[in-house]
């Protein structure tokens, strides 16, 4: 390595280590969580009154917002300084500073009328288009919903009862991650203060220690938090000059989401429920989105036959940060739009000969936009390619022949053939 490039590889990594040292104390979803008390209430209200939650509600930040949003100005200087308005490694890492800079705004809104609207620009709207002439997300919520409403009394096989309490869970899933991730020391354990049943974080998955699992649940799982979310920050955290590549800015959100929900698929892991329970969110931020209350979600997810537990759950996750009444946060639309995005990417990687792009997907907490820098950097030697890879991805020939019959299927006319099929469907 000459000089000059040893210099331009240390300064790469000693923005990007600035960048992740700005961006530890910011923890987006542990700042907008509402307490258990919260739930207390509103049961003991039997479903009667809105939750009581105001502003005042969240608890104060970890760290100064307006010094923080400074480190982050500071940190976009001094990478025009040292790289240049246009180098495409500098421009990556401009934007995620300036993503971090409007979550701190965010935070700084939270309970108040602006932070659904900083929401929308994070993470979107039900109403977005995949591209030009496209229908919106809510569109595409709407027709997987009529799908699965036709599977409702499909009989689930015995692998989907929830039967297994959470601490067997633990066991379980620790005994099939700790194989794939050799080399690394990942840990599941028991938590008591996530809504969701299970979370990722840098060497570890909790699992919500009230819920029960099934073992399908188990290979979701294993599969959606183990293989792609510590997958993605393990393989980040081996970056040797990109150590950005291990935090998850909110573009990356779309991404990881995105690859997760595809893997669920690729791997036969879902179901029709999850792919309803997914789905849901999306019509649930719609109605927050039209001035749907946080009474009247929780009452849709009732009527999709929701426990009153799962409903309240369901339902905080799309008000959290906000108010019973001030409209959604919306990073659940980010695990169907991201999954669309990346199929289509992967199928116009196969059509184009640019399968050597797919694999760094996996290659840390990226985004869609950044695949071909990232594959210019790792030829660079700026990156290196992932470590932890699903099978799926370490096989480009079988993803190819599936993505090759893929391209041709999505050019037939359904409706032309459902109208062929009648005779014998």
């Amino acid at each position: 390595m000459t000089k000059t490039k040893e210099k331009y590889f240390q300064c790469v990594k000693t923005l990007s280590d600035r960048i992740v040292v700005a961006q530890k104390p910011i923890r987006i979803l542990d700042s907008i969580k509402w307490g258990p008390h919260i739930q207390q209430e509103f049961f003991k209200s039997r479903f009667k009154k809105q939750p009581l939650v105001t502003a005042d509600e969240y608890a104060p930040l970890s760290f100064d917002p307006l010094k923080k949003m400074a480190e982050f100005d500071s940190i976009i200087d001094d990478i025009r300084h040292e790289m240049g308005l246009y180098n495409p490694l500098g421009r990556m890492m401009i934007r995620i500073c300036t993503e971090y800079m409007d979550v701190v705004h965010l935070l700084l809104k939270r309970g108040h009328p602006e932070f659904p609207y900083l929401s929308y620009k994070l993470y979107g709207k039900s109403s977005d288009a995949l591209y030009v002439g496209s229908k919106s997300l809510m569109d595409m919520a709407k027709l997987i919903l009529d799908t699965t409403k036709n599977l409702e009394k499909v009989p689930f096989p015995l692998n989907q009862e929830k039967t297994i309490p959470s601490q067997e869970a633990v066991a379980l899933l620790q005994e099939r991650l700790t194989p794939y991730f050799q080399g690394a020391e990942v840990r599941v354990i028991l938590s008591d203060g996530i809504v969701s049943d299970a979370s990722a974080g840098a060497d570890y998955i909790k699992i919500r220690r009230d819920a029960l699992f099934s073992m399908q649940d188990i290979r979701l799982l294993e599969i959606h938090e183990g293989w792609v979310h510590l997958g993605t920050t393990l393989n980040g955290m081996r970056q040797p000059y990109c150590t950005f590549l291990s935090k998850g800015a909110p573009s990356s959100t779309t991404t990881q989401e995105g690859l997760a929900i595809l893997m669920e698929i690729f791997c036969f892991a879902s179901n029709p429920n999850r792919v309803r329970h997914i789905t849901n969110r999306i019509k649930a931020v719609y109605m927050a989105e039209k001035g749907a209350t946080f009474l009247d979600v929780f009452q849709f997810y009732r009527q999709e036959s929701y426990a009153d537990s799962d409903a309240y759950n369901q339902t905080v996750r799309i008000f959290r940060g906000s108010t019973p009444e001030g409209g959604p946060f919306t990073k659940d639309l980010v695990y169907s739009k991201g999954f669309i995005l990346i199929y289509n990417y992967i199928r116009l990687a196969v059509r184009r000969g640019k399968i050597h792009y797919i694999p760094l997907l996996f290659s840390g907490k990226t985004t869609l936009e950044d695949v071909k820098v990232l594959y210019e950097l790792k030829e660079e030697g700026l990156i290196t390619a992932p470590q932890y890879l699903p099978p799926q991805f370490q096989d480009l020939a079988a993803l190819c022949a599936w993505m090759g019959y893929s391209n041709f299927l999505n050019q037939l006319r359904l409706k032309r053939i459902e109208a062929d099929y009648t005779s014998i469907l």
